[in-house]
């Protein structure tokens, strides 16, 4: 808050150097004017600023003689900034020519706040077309469709940074769901499947550890997705939760053997509701829950055999799937309740899901494998922002996990 003072009077004893009395528009927003001088300025200043990092030591310092390596120059750059005019700014050069600027880099004609919309834009599914036609519309500036990817194109970085951060020690749930998505791959559309592994963390919070792509599933590619989580550092899972994927319970006892499989309520019920009319979808999710929510495997069953008796005429393929993954379920039963809440919360998964699908319903298919991970690691920054809050109750489902889990819980200060 002090430096935030300070820093509010500092502008504010600039200000008060300025006469605006009389100032016209033209001389204080126009092409020669007071603001696009200041603008110009601030990078300058920046640019500077960033060189006596670089080096060591501030202009015309003694520090400097003898150093190896000295400032030569300027070299004068017109770049576009975030409301698309354009400025100069004398950027810095050093003798040895190491000098490698970040708040405009090299060969970069746009300030950051300019890439930064063309991001933000992206990053809510918007394709290179709309981003073109939006800042030719809105701003008049025509940016081709190159530059806008070569601009996303910078968010790889960050993706492969990512994709490859520690993990924690341990994680109590893990959910791996899928989504379909078409990448064009030796000239053809190619339908793969993008798998997002999403954990609840011992504060109750959602933390997406991984996305993945394949042509296809099975053991063998499910264990390089669980070794790759493993070898980034988690050592251990209680409980994952699945929608019956191929491989994937033998791949993950393989990996982490002491890791509980639960078949994920979510997609059952997904999968249950999917031919069902619109009209009995309220009632058949509410006769569904209790069999889900009983209080144990024999209760829940036998609230499956009374859904039987009141759908089975209309939908008999809803108990006969459940009676088929029955054994899969009952994992789900040896849980206290609070467990089971964070087990099939929706929230946990399905709002993801929606985040991941919204970004991908204006493409019919991406360029190549690298674009998808780039829109879908910026849709998962972007949904992350609301993951501020644990999971309801999620303190007594910690000291729950405790005793059924001894041992491998983690101790909390």
């Amino acid at each position: 808050m002090l430096a935030k003072t300070k820093e509010k009077d500092v502008i504010d004893q600039l200000l008060d150097q300025i006469d605006f009395h009389g100032m016209t528009a033209e001389e204080l927003a126009g092409e020669n004017g007071l603001l696009k001088k200041l603008t110009s300025r601030f990078y300058s200043k920046a640019l500077d600023a960033e060189m006596d990092e670089h080096l060591g030591y501030k202009k015309n310092d003694n520090a400097g003689d003898n150093s190896g390596n000295s400032r030569n120059g300027y070299t004068k750059k017109t770049v576009i900034t975030d409301d698309n005019d354009t400025i100069e700014v004398q950027v810095p050069r050093d003798r040895n020519s190491t000098f490698e600027p970040v708040i405009i880099p090299k060969h970069e004609k746009r300030t950051p706040l300019f890439n930064d919309q063309i991001i933000s834009m992206y990053s809510f599914g918007m394709t290179t077309r709309d981003i073109q036609r939006h800042l030719q519309q809105v701003y008049g500036v025509e940016v081709s469709p190159e530059t806008i990817s070569n601009i996303t194109e910078s968010v790889m970085a960050d993706v492969r940074e990512w994709q490859n951060r520690p993990l924690e020690k341990s994680y109590p749930i893990l959910f791996l769901d899928a989504l379909r998505v078409n990448s064009r791959q030796d000239g053809k559309n190619v339908n793969k499947a993008l798998y997002v592994a999403l954990a609840i963390n011992w504060e109750g919070r959602k933390e997406v550890l991984g996305l993945w792509l394949a042509d296809t599933e099975g053991a063998k590619f499910w264990m390089s997705v669980l070794t790759d989580i493993k070898n980034r550092g988690t050592e251990d899972i209680l409980i994952a939760c699945m929608d019956g994927l191929t491989g994937f319970p033998d791949a993950v006892k393989a990996v982490f053997p002491d890791t509980h499989i639960q078949h994920c309520i979510v997609h059952m019920i997904r999968n249950s509701t999917k031919f069902v009319s619109y009209k009995d979808l309220k009632a058949v999710c509410k006769d569904l829950k209790e069999v889900y929510s009983a209080i144990n495997a024999e209760s829940g069953h036998e609230a499956l055999q009374e859904f039987g008796k009141k759908w089975n005429d209309k939908y008999p393929m809803i108990q006969a799937s459940w009676e088929r993954n029955w054994n899969d379920l009952t994992e789900f039963f040896n849980y206290p309740k609070d467990i089971r809440r964070a087990i099939y919360t929706t929230n946990a998964i399905e709002s993801l899901n929606f985040s991941l699908r919204k970004v991908t319903k204006n493409k019919s298919s991406f360029p190549n494998d690298d674009s998808i991970y780039k829109i879908m690691y910026l849709a998962i920054k972007n949904a992350s922002t609301r993951w501020t809050m644990s999971i309801k109750d999620w303190g007594l489902a910690v000291n729950q996990f405790a005793i059924l889990f001894d041992g491998r819980v983690p101790a909390f200060n």
